[in-house]
């Protein structure tokens, strides 16, 4: 079932849907590009000054109260907006762009540092929440792969977007390139089909992907302030499942900010985040169980000081035929002691470990406690190109915590929901490289419930 066509045969306030074959697909509407990319690294947002009369307006259209849903889309120029307390019935977040080749804002190798913030507060005030990948015109497979990396997590809890815009893009005009992100977004999640956000050329969006994939399209009346509008110049003329109608949008907590009208209900935003019902993927993250005589059983204790595996059960599970071996390490290290149980390995300073989704390079030597990063060799020949499933190597040569000198497990803080590591840190007066044992590897990609250690 192709969920864009939910929307077709559902009668709204103003009537249906126009059919995607209306026949003005063609026609001059006056599509407005934004003109700024949203990763915003050529130029910045220009403020605008407000009246109170617009603020009024704003205030007037309290979003819940729509039979659509009202909501905005926000990225590194919103970093810290309070999301908990601002009115509307969803949030896009700006999560990742190209492969990981932006800095700006609160963009760090391409991720908005900021997003599981801005998430949580979404989910925690009882928001619909969407995330979306700003195309760069890299191949298109490994942005789809570095996208769903860094926000697999939220796939099936909320709605996922292409961002395809002409800036900074080289593949501009290539609906190929779209095709093949898309396909292999739906490969990677099981079957998620993301929407797809364009503004200056939906009129041109060839008809497959018009059937196929839901239409997120940008059209704007004006550049004037305005609050949330039920009925948006020129809506529903491509049939879209949502509508950015306004880039100088004003509402409780932040502006200009970008509007949206989305076409349906909760339930209909629900058929787009998770179209199949499925509670995991078809391609899972895999837990970390590197052949016994391969491993190496002292990075492993290592790691599970940290916390990386757990606890219990969920410690054995991770480990496998190595826990009791790796727990012997353990106990031996935390009691004071320095004996440790021999390594049991058949290639002498050499580690395989298989990537799991979310991993990078740097986690994988975190993890491990397996350094320096040049050690490693992978199989695309580029430390920042590696993808879920495959086996990295380590080849001896670097310093591995061992016995005495291994890290000792001290103090605990939870991850509550909107930390961030530099946040916890400034809390506990400490430097945030003093904080260990976030799972993903990542200091920008932390979760509500991890133990990190210090």
């Amino acid at each position: 079932m192709i969920f864009t066509q939910v929307f077709k045969a559902i009668p709204f306030r103003d009537g249906f849907l126009l059919p995607l074959d209306s026949g003005r697909e063609g026609e001059d509407v006056g599509i407005l590009n934004k003109g700024k990319p949203k990763h915003g690294r050529l130029h910045r947002r220009v403020g605008v000054t407000l009246s109170a009369l617009v603020v009024a307006v704003s205030m007037a259209f309290a979003p819940a109260a729509m039979a659509d849903m009202q909501g905005i889309d926000v990225s590194n120029w919103q970093c810290g907006i309070d999301i908990a307390n601002t009115q509307a019935d969803f949030v896009v977040v700006g999560t990742t762009w190209g492969t990981g080749q932006v800095y700006n804002n609160c963009l760090v190798s391409g991720v908005n540092t900021d997003a599981n913030r801005m998430i949580a507060q979404a989910q925690a005030s009882g928001k619909k929440f969407g995330l979306y990948h700003y195309a760069m015109g890299g191949n298109p497979e490994a942005e789809a792969q570095f996208f769903y990396r860094n926000t697999s997590n939220y796939w099936r809890h909320g709605i996922v977007a292409l961002d395809w815009e002409m800036d900074d893009n080289p593949a501009w005009g290539n609906w190929d390139w779209v095709r093949r992100f898309m396909t292999e977004c739906e490969r990677l999640s099981g079957g998620v089909r993301p929407l797809l956000y364009t503004a200056p050329v939906a009129g041109t969006i060839p008809s497959d992907i018009r059937a196929k994939y839901g239409l997120w399209i940008a059209q704007y009346a004006n550049t004037s302030p305005t609050g949330y509008q039920a009925s948006p110049w020129m809506i529903g003329v491509y049939g879209e499942a949502m509508r950015q109608y306004s880039s100088a949008g004003v509402v409780n907590t932040w502006s200009p900010i970008d509007l949206n009208i989305f076409r349906g209900e909760a339930w209909q935003w629900d058929l787009y985040s998770n179209p199949t019902g499925k509670t995991q993927t078809t391609t899972p993250p895999q837990a970390e169980k590197p052949p016994t005589q391969t491993v190496d059983l002292q990075a492993l204790a290592t790691a599970a000081i940290r916390g990386d595996y757990g606890n219990g059960q969920q410690r054995r599970d991770a480990l496998g035929a190595n826990y009791d071996r790796v727990m012997a390490i353990v106990n031996q290290r935390l009691n004071g002691t320095t004996t440790v149980v021999p390594q049991q390995t058949t290639q002498a300073n050499t580690t395989r470990v298989t990537v799991r989704s979310g991993d990078t390079m740097s986690g994988i030597a975190s993890r491990t406690g397996l350094w320096p990063l040049s050690a490693w060799s992978v199989p695309s020949g580029n430390l920042n190109v590696i993808y879920p499933g495959q086996v990295v190597t380590y080849n001896g040569g670097g310093s591995v915590a061992t016995g005495s000198n291994a890290p000792p497990a001290t103090r605990t803080v939870t991850v509550r929901s909107g930390d961030t590591l530099g946040g916890i840190a400034a809390r506990l007066g400490i430097g945030y490289t003093q904080l260990t044992g976030y799972h993903s590897g990542n200091p920008n990609l932390i979760y509500p419930g991890e133990v990190l250690h210090y």
